[in-house]
């Protein structure tokens, strides 16, 4: 995270003040932290960002993860009006964006999200419309909130090398990583959010997925990393929330005025 918000210093870059379009649809999981990484990098450019950015709108993850993101986005007061969205083309409707510029604009951010993950735009939406419907998903209804029919999603899938059963583990098995990560749940609890019939399955699919145990990934995650302790998550979000600045960001864009 220190890394990635040094890209920010786009904002920053131009000469004309121009309006701000944050994409954080593809978070996955919200980390203090990463929070407190961000702060620190916003607090001491907080007046150069003021004449920078004209307005910002960010576009937050579905979920419980889109509702920390966007909660957090608030607590934090700017110097320009900042409003959290959902959908891409709504942001820029806001931000004042033509139609056909903001068509091109997705298109062009949608490809360089596909080069730098190696993963189509098709699988992604797809992985973004399972992990809504978690824990119970099913082939008819993904295909037709993708807008196609079960035929044209298989087709399209066996094209890509893959499968809808395949994908779909995945999906659990990266939203189970995040609920071991983030939650004390019970291994039980999480199979069954993920939408596993039994912890023996939900143990099975994760070893063979991850390469070990569930229990023991989650040992290893919890393990302090370097040589200090990581401070508390609850001494983490005072210093963000008493802190001046601006949200959260995955990525951005600069959109012109």
């Amino acid at each position: 995270m220190r890394r990635l918000v040094q890209v920010l210093d786009v904002e920053l870059s131009p000469a004309k003040p121009h309006a701000s379009l944050v994409d954080a649809r593809r978070l996955e999981a919200a980390d203090p932290m990463a929070f407190a990484a961000l702060v620190k990098y916003m607090q001491p450019r907080e007046k150069d960002f003021s004449t920078s950015v004209l307005k910002q709108a960010l576009v937050r993850p579905e979920g419980v993860v889109g509702a920390v993101v966007g909660g957090f986005y608030t607590l934090l007061s700017g110097a320009y009006p900042s409003r959290a969205f959902t959908a891409p083309d709504t942001a820029l409707q806001w931000l004042g964006q033509p139609e056909a510029e903001a068509a091109a604009l997705l298109a062009e951010l949608n490809g360089l999200v596909a080069e730098a993950t190696g993963q189509s735009p098709l699988l992604r939406e797809l992985h973004q419309v399972m992990r809504g419907r978690l824990p119970e998903v099913n082939l008819s209804d993904v295909a037709r909130e993708m807008g196609m029919s079960e035929r044209t999603l298989q087709r399209r899938l066996k094209e890509a090398s893959t499968s809808f059963q395949a994908e779909l583990n995945a999906v659990q098995v990266r939203m189970a990583q995040s609920l071991l990560r983030e939650s004390n749940m019970k291994l039980t609890a999480v199979a069954v959010e993920v939408g596993c019939a039994s912890l023996q399955h939900f143990s099975s699919l994760f070893r063979k997925l991850v390469g070990e145990s569930p229990s023991a990934w989650r040992d290893r995650q919890k393990q302090p990393q370097g040589d200090g302790t990581p401070p508390p998550a609850e001494a983490l979000m005072e210093e963000v929330a008493g802190a001046p600045g601006k949200g959260p960001v995955a990525a951005t864009s600069e959109v012109p005025e």
